[in-house]
């Protein structure tokens, strides 16, 4: 079965964690930049509707609810002296990086034209990221059987995968303002984040050449028995749609930023960036605050608090009006630790819910559990942004094909506040009720995985997993 090669007990070499980390310089950007500027930029620079942006937005990005559990399929069955993995981390990063430039590069101008193009070419860069993202993200499972050594895996990542939203995120904006703003700033900023994809692309597949890849095993006869399988993985299924619906209310925080800014804050050049710079960076500094937690409470109860300490933080925020900025800038910072913490627990849950079914069924299956984690992360993604949108059609927000955007009505600016504050505040604070349930714990897992017939040895006890009485399981 997947995860017991050599990396299956004991501690992975430093240098992997490094370097299964820079994979998060592709999915940060991309996770990020899209949702960012996307919208803005065919609202305020290409001069689409509202409403025609928002759909321009999310259905390219739908595609990969189809595309990423084939990606995973696909990638489970390859065989290769690169592994089944990594042959799709370097061709689908590399294509990543060349679609994402296209698709600001506006070959037709402004106007109706302009957005059926951006469509078709986010429809592509979408595609190439399912490829890399899924394999990606299926990898931990199988470089180690141990779910301590998978969490510290994580931590890694998210470190990484926060510098790299920190830095695409801050800095996009400011190579579009410095490239002149509109059609031209664009094109410049896509040519930034292009190179820092492909860097984050020859990173993870360099530095993962001598990881372990697990021994192949048996796996699902077809991607639909797959699929029924994961849809029994009850632990999964909790997880899954909460983070999907999460996804969503952090995509409509990115995709409010520059309205916020320009709208509420009236600060349109400087704003953005330092509201992303506020939103991301706690979670350079919060991690090590995020392990102690989920080691006392364990991860469930610390994506529970994570995730409510974000809904705080968005509906403090419809104070904005009325704050400094300073302490406007205070509560994204405080959103943005909770955004950290919510990240770390569910990557660290995700893999500890493919042991358990690996374990359960005998099958090697984490690409198939991956693809539909990514494909409901990537719509999540997708649909914030095109929630945000229609907020702003509803409320009567007006495009511009100039490059800055137009005069807005009051009606108009509300709408650009309550998108940023109480959608994405109800989008993840609710959500947390469906983790009931999610009973997935150390004992459980490790009596699983007995019951499998694996040593115990094999199953190390991860200390941020805890027992149903609040214990931690030893």
């Amino acid at each position: 079965m997947s995860g017991t090669g050599p990396g299956s007990a004991g501690r992975l070499p430093r240098r992997v964690h490094a370097g299964y980390a820079l994979g998060s310089l592709v999915t940060g950007a991309f996770g990020t930049v899209p949702g960012l500027l996307l919208l803005p930029y065919l609202t305020d620079t290409l001069g689409v509707a509202a409403g025609v942006a928002a759909a321009l937005v999310l259905l390219p990005k739908a595609w990969d609810v189809l595309v990423n559990p084939v990606a995973g399929r696909i990638s489970d069955r390859t065989r290769s002296r690169w592994g089944a993995r990594r042959p799709y981390l370097l061709g689908g990063g590399l294509a990543l990086a060349v679609l994402f430039a296209s698709i600001f590069a506006a070959p037709f101008g402004a106007g109706p034209a302009a957005g059926v193009y951006v469509a078709l070419a986010f429809l592509a860069t979408a595609t190439a990221f399912a490829f890399f993202q899924v394999p990606y993200v299926a990898m931990p499972a199988e470089l180690t059987g141990d779910p301590a050594e998978r969490t510290r895996l994580m931590s890694w990542r998210i470190a990484v995968l926060a510098l790299a939203i920190l830095v695409s995120g801050a800095v996009a904006p400011a190579v579009v303002a410095a490239g002149g703003d509109g059609v031209p700033g664009h094109r410049w900023m896509g040519l930034f984040v292009a190179a820092l994809v492909a860097a984050g692309t020859l990173g993870v597949f360099l530095g993962t050449r001598s990881a372990p890849t697990g021994t192949v095993g048996e796996t699902e006869p077809s991607l639909r028995a797959q699929l029924a399988v994961a849809g029994h993985n009850r632990p999964f299924r909790a997880l899954l749609i909460c983070f999907v619906v999460q996804s969503a209310g952090v995509a409509t925080v990115l995709a409010g930023v520059s309205y916020f800014a320009d709208q509420v804050l009236h600060a349109p050049r400087t704003g953005p960036t330092l509201l992303f710079a506020c939103f991301v960076g706690p979670a350079l500094l919060v991690m090590p605050v995020w392990t102690r937690v989920g080691a006392r409470a364990g991860k469930r109860a610390g994506l529970v608090a994570a995730s409510l300490l974000f809904a705080a933080g968005a509906l403090a925020l419809v104070a904005a009006p009325a704050l400094p900025a300073v302490g406007v800038y205070a509560v994204v910072a405080l959103i943005g630790a909770g955004y950290a913490g919510q990240q770390v627990f569910a990557l660290a849950m995700l893999p500890d819910c493919i042991a358990y079914d690996t374990a359960r069924t005998g099958r090697r299956q984490a690409g198939v559990f991956t693809g539909l984690w990514t494909a409901g992360e990537t719509f999540g993604l997708a649909l914030g942004p095109g929630l945000y949108g229609l907020v702003l059609q509803l409320s009567g927000y007006v495009s511009s094909s100039t490059g800055v955007a137009a005069a807005q009505t009051d009606a108009a600016r509300l709408g650009v506040l309550l998108g940023f504050t109480v959608l994405p505040a109800l989008l993840v604070g609710v959500p947390v009720l469906l983790l009931r349930g999610y009973h997935l714990t150390a004992a459980r897992l490790a009596a699983v995985t007995r019951s499998a017939g694996v040593p115990a040895a094999r199953v190390p006890t991860d200390p941020l997993i805890r027992d149903e009485k609040g214990a931690t399981s030893r």
